[in-house]
Formats: structure tokens, sequence, C-alpha cells
């Protein structure tokens, strides 16, 4: 199984020591990463250091070493507790508001990353929660591609192609079957100990640059195949549920 990394929170106040460390080790290992940047960031917990004076002549120059880029939804603040077609989390910025108010946000979020010179194709949504108006208002301004979804290779639904997320590390790290899936990092809340785990990471799984993602073969996916992974998310999310709340007993 092929693992690629996937960054979610990438704005110009995170924490820029957690982040080139994290890059360290990317670049010692001939890694390069999605990135999914916030194009208007309003979320507090995102703001950890003073901003980036820089920030966005240097996401350009990731861009053009080979860096992939997403846009990470809009102003990265939550508004409704829908958790959408794909619901392994409880909250969204997108899922559950109007068509035209998700046009609205998806179509200033890309003017923002063109203003300041970066072009993509790609969506990664707060929280992994979208539902079918985004999808819809995504298509409609030249997003085709999501990284998100389960399953071991590129799949086609909706007229969008997606890029799925890892189930579980441990069994995507032991898999023996052909595959591709992305392991998700918020590098923000990173500790010594995560980082430790992510070096060595490289040492016991076949980890691949994200571009070998975008070339991957895609498998066309029905109804059927849609009400499955459905199921999967909210099991996953319940399990997770479950797990935390016999911790704190």
């Amino acid at each position: 199984m092929h693992i690629t990394i996937r960054m979610d929170d990438i704005t110009p106040d995170m924490d820029f020591d957690k982040f080139e460390r994290f890059k360290a080790i990317l670049d010692k290992n001939g890694i390069r990463p999605l990135i999914g940047i916030v194009p208007d960031n309003k979320d507090s917990k995102l703001g950890i250091q003073t901003p980036r004076e820089d920030f966005w002549e240097y996401v350009r120059n990731l861009q053009q070493n080979g860096w992939v880029i997403a846009m990470h939804g809009f102003n990265h603040v939550y508004k409704t507790d829908d958790p959408g077609v794909f619901p392994i989390g409880n909250k969204s910025e997108f899922a559950g508001l109007s068509y035209e108010k998700q046009d609205e946000m998806i179509r200033e979020g890309k003017r923002l990353l063109k203003q300041r010179g970066i072009a993509t194709d790609i969506f990664m949504a707060p929280s992994h929660s979208y539902d079918k108006n985004t999808l819809k208002a995504l298509k409609k301004n030249g997003f085709y591609r999501i990284t998100d979804g389960f399953g071991v290779r590129p799949y086609e639904l909706d007229g969008m192609v997606f890029y799925p997320i890892s189930i579980s590390r441990s069994r995507s790290i032991a898999s023996k079957k052909e595959g591709i899936v992305s392991f998700v990092y918020h590098i923000n809340t990173m500790t010594d100990s995560d980082f430790k785990a992510f070096e060595k990471l490289f040492d016991k799984a076949d980890v691949v640059s994200y571009e070998e993602f975008l070339h991957y073969g895609s498998e066309v996916r029905g109804i059927r195949d849609e009400a499955y992974e459905y199921i999967v998310a909210k099991s996953k999310y319940l399990a997770v549920k479950l797990k935390s709340n016999l911790s704190k007993r």
C-alpha cells in the first residue's frame, strides 16, 4: 500500500516552527505532500504565531517545487453541526448551508487564492464535511477533485474524483494490497511523540509524494458504494466518540 501525506490547516499564522520541523522530515525523505490552505482564515484556533509576511510567496515556491495545494474551505469557521455525506465528524463549514451560500464561499475562496498566485482544482473540506450542494458549487467553480472518502484508490462519483484518506493507519501500513491512501496530519497540534512517530513512518511504510496519487488509476462508483461509504464513515465516528467517552470516565 502506498501512503501519501496530507497536511491540513495551512495559514499565514500557523505554528511555523512545527511546520518547518515537519517539512524537514519530508525533505529528508524526498516526499512532497498535499497541503490544505485556508484562503481567509477566521478560525482563532489556527492562529498560533504572528502572520508570516512572505507566506504567499513561500507557498508559491512550495507549489513550484512539487508540493500539491488544495483549497481548505474558506474561513475555516464551522457554521453547522451537519456531518454531510461523509460523516466522520459532527461539524461543518459547508454542509447544511444553501447552495447559493456555498457557491459564494467557494467562489470567493478561489478568487483570493488566484489573487495571490495560487491555482488549484482540489478541495479539502474542514472536518471532512461536505454535502451534495458543496459538490455542485465546487464543480461550478472549477474544482473537480476532493481529498476525502474511503478506499484504496481514487474514485469517481458525482462528477468529481475523490482521493481517499486512510481508515486505519496501522492497517494501511501492514497491507500488502496494491493501492494508495493519505494519512492526515494537523501540525499545529502535533507533539514530540507525534513527530517521532512520523519519522518512523518512513522506515515501515511505502511513502510516496502526493503527485503520484493524482496520476493513479481511478474507479467509478455508484449509489450502492456511496451508501456503504456513508455507513463506514458513520461507524468510525461513533467508535471514536465511544472511545473518547470511555476514556473520560
